[in-house]
């Protein structure tokens, strides 16, 4: 699945989830550049993407020096986030769809209304869920959690992180912003300041050093929470002081405009239902490693950790394309979406399969930086094979998958993914509830999903993608 299947920003974005678009008036010529050049494009988003990857790895070594309940509890609480916040992020997507669009059109004032507009329905958005999850989650996690240890460290860490909506939030439409009007090197910037301060409020509050508390996990919600705080306190001032932000109609006041939510809720709508579902799917996949036990489940956070690592080349790269496609077909250069397409997948290649073939040589040297603890690097070490050969398969279909959702056809995207995650659930049930098989042969549930992720291939292929309008 969303083999983020990182950290909340982690996402971040999460994200991840649609980055870049390039210049409007070069984008014309977008498949004349050559390998270099859309590298070059491509560097801003992937550094970006690396340094919040920090985040999520030093939240895992920490908690790895903890124990093997807090590791494990993280990754479900961080996973059960994440289903909730990828509704804001879905929302995002869709956003960022429309401004790509607009910035690819020359209609720059109209970037402005919807960032506007995006902002104020995730505001209300994250009151709700954070309600919502206040409300409910100790009720509903109960039930579904089968150690009361798990159960009680993944609650101590959530009474917290559901603070972390109201910043994410609002983060996620200043980096869609930021995409559809290619100033991507400020999330570079933006990713320095978010890391910095998680690795060090994470030491101060796990541990307890120099007079904090020692919190343990909740230290390490806390921390992430303060952190996206910061990120939004640090999009704004630089938005302030070094956009020209009347160009594209930001910070004025305006009331809810409802016939713009709606345009912007017909494309993001089923950006919003797909992510929801999506990680939905992968929560049931860490219920399932918990049910098997604590250490399948340590195992399972840690091997997720370095898979995130990998990740944030495929997604520099398919949201990259992403957004090259939604400007391609804004500026009338259709016929260019599938070449593009090929290229993206070739030059992610040359960044993945070196990458995994290394870790993969030296696995224990990788593990290490996760946990101390002898028995379980030896225990992750078949895990960590099979979800390295998953990327075989992950390449290309996150690219493609994410160029339907770059053609605006976001519902069809939601619908492909949905079938996606219908047949991984049902085989998460075979292996690991009714086979109770070995966790190694439960991450092969990674190379089921993204084998339905290369039939978005087949939607780009045919073309209906050309007609759409949004």
């Amino acid at each position: 699945m969303y083999k983020e299947r990182i950290r909340e920003r982690d996402i971040v974005l999460v994200a991840s989830y649609s980055y870049l678009c390039v210049l409007s008036r070069e984008i014309r010529y977008a498949m004349r550049y050559t390998n270099k050049q859309i590298l070059k494009i491509t560097y801003p988003v992937l550094l970006s993407l690396l340094m919040e990857h920090m985040i999520g790895l030093t939240d895992t070594a920490y908690l790895g020096r903890v124990g093997e309940v807090e590791l494990g509890a993280s990754a479900l609480a961080g996973v059960y986030y994440l289903v909730i916040y990828m509704l804001g992020f879905g929302f995002s997507v869709g956003a960022q769809v429309l401004m790509a669009r607009r910035n690819g059109e020359g209609n720059y004032a109209r970037i402005g209304e919807v960032f506007t507009q995006g902002c104020l329905f995730l505001l209300l958005l994250a009151a709700a869920l954070f309600t919502a999850s206040r409300l409910w989650s100790p009720h509903l996690l109960r039930g579904m959690i089968e150690s009361p240890a798990v159960y009680q460290a993944t609650m101590d860490y959530l009474d917290w992180r559901v603070f972390g909506f109201f910043f994410s939030f609002v983060g996620v439409m200043f980096r869609a912003f930021y995409v559809a009007t290619t100033n991507t090197k400020m999330l570079t910037a933006n990713s320095v300041v978010m890391v910095l301060t998680n690795v060090v409020l994470n030491y101060l509050l796990i541990f307890g050093k120099f007079g904090f508390p020692k919190l343990g996990i909740a230290g390490a919600a806390i921390a992430s929470s303060i952190s996206e705080g910061v990120s939004v306190l640090f999009f704004v001032l630089y938005t302030w002081k070094k956009v020209d932000y009347r160009k594209y109609g930001l910070f004025r006041y305006t009331r809810v405009n409802l016939p713009m939510l709606r345009q912007i809720l017909g494309v993001s709508v089923w950006v919003m239902l797909q992510h929801g579902i999506s990680f939905s799917g992968w929560f049931i996949f860490f219920l399932a490693l918990e049910h098997l036990g604590e250490r399948p489940l340590a195992i399972t956070n840690v091997v997720r950790s370095i898979s995130s690592f990998l990740f944030m080349f495929v997604n520099a790269f398919a949201s990259t394309n992403s957004s090259l496609v939604s400007n391609l077909i804004g500026a009338g250069e259709s016929d260019r979406v599938l070449p593009l397409c090929r290229r993206m997948v070739w030059l992610c290649f040359a960044f993945v399969l070196p990458l995994g073939l290394l870790i993969a040589l030296f696995p224990s040297a990788v593990l290490r930086i996760y946990t101390d603890n002898p028995d379980l690097i030896s225990s992750s070490i078949p895990s960590l094979w099979v979800m390295l050969s998953s990327y075989l398969l992950a390449v290309p279909g996150f690219i493609y998958f994410f160029s339907v959702s770059g053609t605006g056809n976001t519902r069809v995207a939601m619908w492909l993914d949905m079938f996606g995650i219908s047949v991984y659930v049902a085989y998460i049930f075979y292996v690991a509830i009714w086979s109770r098989a070995d966790v190694a042969v439960c991450w092969t549930a990674e190379h089921v999903y993204d084998l339905m992720l290369v039939l978005s291939f087949l939607y780009m292929r045919k073309g209906g993608w050309r007609k759409k309008k949004i």
